[in-house]
């Protein structure tokens, strides 16, 4: 299979071809409202379709909203349109029918392009009345939510300069309020749906609840089984009781994020010298094997040994479920582990967790709030001029450590 297009290219097409796009199906939008009719106001949902090509960790901030849209509709009248590599996080979820993921594949640009037609033509087929677009201020997200024709189209507007032009397509514009967790501004888009569009941005209702999530992910009769095997050829023949995972990259999409990769060999080495019975495991995508092997060659511990690329998405579930700790930097990973019993200790820098931290009582964020940071955000689609993340650099081995080793033993003390 050929790899899928890189998110910077994607990034790219969206802003020089999006801009021109959403300008002029806005125009088309525009004459189209001069001669089409209105549904009526007080028309109720009947089907909700969510609109989030990617990032599967900011997925699994749409639990709530996904909740509240079953909740108006019934579960068997909520779909979701999404990059087909990303499917994986909603299947866990289980809040919506597999069959009613409607996915596009990226593994080229002409993928890209057939598969976008054939979910348009899939949409338009269901007889979906209301597309919620959940991206921050995509273009191509917003023409895909345009042109499926759905009465009720709901997403975030630029109102006065204050995020990416993305032309005026949404019968439903909302406010993107940077002060509400991303978790908060998903459901807020579903809330959406049920107000008067004129009345809109303007709400007079209190923001949703913030809700911490308890894990929801089981490994399947045999899984666990299955992971072991994987382990004991992993880590030459032994068999992990007490596993640490260290995740030490942070994807191409925002490099920026990523702490020193020395800083991980050095916490790791310490940790190995606090629990002698430990092992950690490195981990990270198929293209990342290499360098993690490297890290745990640097590492030099029998007890440490790399997981990078030996394992499904599904068995990276089925693996935090047999961990007690994830260290990783600002990354799905810290989500996708947030659905699970482990504790996570997430390192952020050019984000901030009162926007984007996993919303559970096991997760543990770690923040300078320098005066710089943060510096990415939902206006400036994740692009900084940064070239020196001091906000990661300043994030000492000593106070991870710290963390870490508060976190465990507290773990080994409720296992008695």
């Amino acid at each position: 299979m050929p790899d899928p297009v890189a998110a910077p290219v994607l990034q790219i097409i969206d802003r020089w071809a999006g801009i021109p796009i959403c300008f002029a199906l806005s125009l088309a939008n525009k004459a189209l409202r001069l001669f089409a009719s209105r549904p009526a106001e007080s028309d109720a949902p009947r089907k909700i379709l969510f609109v989030k090509f990617a990032e599967q960790g900011s997925t699994v901030l749409a639990q709530n909203a996904i909740e509240r849209a079953v909740s108006i509709v019934g579960k068997e009248n909520v779909y979701f349109t999404v990059f087909e590599e990303n499917r994986f996080i909603l299947d866990v979820l289980k809040l919506i029918p597999e069959q009613n993921v409607i996915v596009i594949r990226r593994d080229t640009l002409g993928d890209l392009a057939k598969d976008s037609l054939a979910a348009l033509r899939k949409i338009r087929e269901l007889g979906i009345d209301t597309a919620i677009d959940m991206e921050f201020f995509s273009r191509s997200s917003a023409a895909l939510t345009w042109l499926t024709r759905a009465p009720r189209r709901i997403g975030f507007h630029t109102f006065f300069g204050d995020g990416p032009y993305r032309g005026n397509l949404m019968t439903h514009r909302v406010l993107y309020n940077p002060y509400l967790h991303t978790s908060q501004i998903f459901e807020e888009l579903v809330l959406a749906t049920l107000q008067y569009p004129r009345q809109l941005p303007t709400w007079g209702i209190p923001a949703p609840e913030l809700l911490q999530r308890q894990p929801v992910f089981t490994p399947q009769p045999g899984e666990l089984e299955q992971l072991q095997t994987i382990l004991r050829i992993a880590s030459n023949g032994a068999e992990p009781k007490f596993l640490i995972l260290l995740n030490p990259n942070a994807g191409d999409l925002l490099p920026l994020r990523k702490w020193p990769t020395e800083r991980y060999i050095t916490l790791a080495q310490r940790l190995l010298a606090q629990f002698p019975s430990a092992h950690i495991a490195l981990t990270g995508a198929p293209s990342e094997a290499g360098s993690a092997a490297e890290v745990a060659r640097q590492i030099g511990s029998p007890r440490c040994f790399s997981m990078a690329g030996r394992t499904s998405l599904r068995h990276l579930m089925v693996l935090y479920t047999a961990s007690e700790l994830l260290i990783t930097n600002d990354s799905g990973p810290a989500h996708f582990a947030a659905l699970t019993p482990i504790n996570v200790l997430t390192l952020f820098g050019p984000e901030t967790p009162s926007l984007f931290g996993a919303p559970t009582p096991r997760s543990t964020n770690i923040w300078l709030g320098l005066n710089c940071s943060p510096c990415v955000n939902a206006y400036n689609n994740r692009q900084s001029p940064c070239r020196n993340n001091l906000c990661m650099q300043g994030i000492t081995v000593d106070r991870v450590f710290d963390e870490a080793v508060r976190i465990l033993e507290e773990r080994i003390s409720k296992a008695g």
